[in-house]
């Protein structure tokens, strides 16, 4: 009799470990368990925030300062255009392409393609000689001045493009909503940091002097960001994301003459959507 007893609970045993073993079998079985050497892709679009930012503007007759301008974004709204080939840079929207070089950690490029537009007729001090022979002319010394479309009309609309490299740790989070297979949904918690170039096309015309039109390397970014990533059947996912930044732009072209130029730093706050696709090559 003891004999059985013994060997009912060596069975017992066996019997325990292997279903264990099992079940941890499945979980590394899951193509979700692991991220490494994934590569993902993603595409969506964003509403921004803008500081106020002091702006200088220089030329050979000229050299003055508009304190703390006011600017905001240009939103599409929901629209076709996000998703129209031959019209998605229109919109403001949001590239990325990366790869897991671990299970926690992803290294990424894209590009933000921010709109800035400055406040319209708005009210701002302004500091600084105006000597071209223009309506403008004079000395200003934190001058009160209406900011109308004849003197100056000053937007990054093609965009404030900022093109940047982005480091990012990812958590699966699922457990917290009791998701047993993660195959079919799993939601995962992102964070991290980027820095990079700013290429805009800068839509600017300044006292009259015919614009400048043409894409141009104007300074650098750095950014953090926080977002929650759900995943539908291993491979889909939407992305919800809240990005923050630094821009410091020291060489805005303006004009046709190479003498013209703007710069200005400012913070910016973006809110995205984005959806995208995780697969191994």
């Amino acid at each position: 009799m003891k004999n059985i007893f013994l060997y009912a609970a060596f069975t017992a045993f066996v019997f325990s470990n292997s279903v264990t073993a099992q079940e941890e079998i499945k979980i590394q079985d899951k193509y979700t368990a692991h991220n490494k050497g994934k590569f993902f892709v993603s595409w969506g679009g964003n509403r921004e925030s803008y500081s106020k930012s002091d702006v200088t503007f220089k030329g050979k007759d000229y050299n003055f300062t508009i304190d703390n301008l006011k600017a905001q974004d240009k939103p599409k709204g929901w629209h076709v255009d996000y998703i129209n080939p031959a019209k998605m840079t229109i919109p403001q929207t949001n590239f990325r392409m990366g790869y897991f070089i671990n299970d926690h950690y992803s290294i990424a490029i894209g590009v933000d393609h921010m709109k800035y537009v400055m406040t319209q007729n708005q009210t701002a001090n302004i500091t600084g000689t105006i000597a071209g022979n223009t309506a403008f002319d004079g000395q200003y010394n934190n001058t009160p001045t209406v900011l109308t479309e004849q003197f100056l009309m000053y937007e990054h609309t093609d965009g404030l493009n900022y093109v940047n490299t982005e480091f990012s740790r990812h958590d699966d989070i699922s457990s917290i909503f009791k998701i047993g297979n993660t195959d079919k949904i799993q939601v995962n918690l992102t964070e991290g940091v980027g820095v990079g170039v700013l290429y805009p096309k800068t839509n600017t015309t300044l006292m009259g002097k015919e614009r400048h039109d043409d894409f141009h390397i104007s300074g650098f970014g750095t950014s953090l960001k926080a977002g929650l990533n759900i995943t539908f059947f291993k491979h889909f996912y939407i992305q919800g994301e809240l990005k923050g930044g630094y821009i410091n732009m020291q060489n805005i072209r303006t004009t046709q003459s190479t003498e013209d130029s703007a710069s200005q730093d400012f913070f910016f706050f973006q809110r995205i959507i984005a959806v995208g696709g995780i697969f191994r090559i």
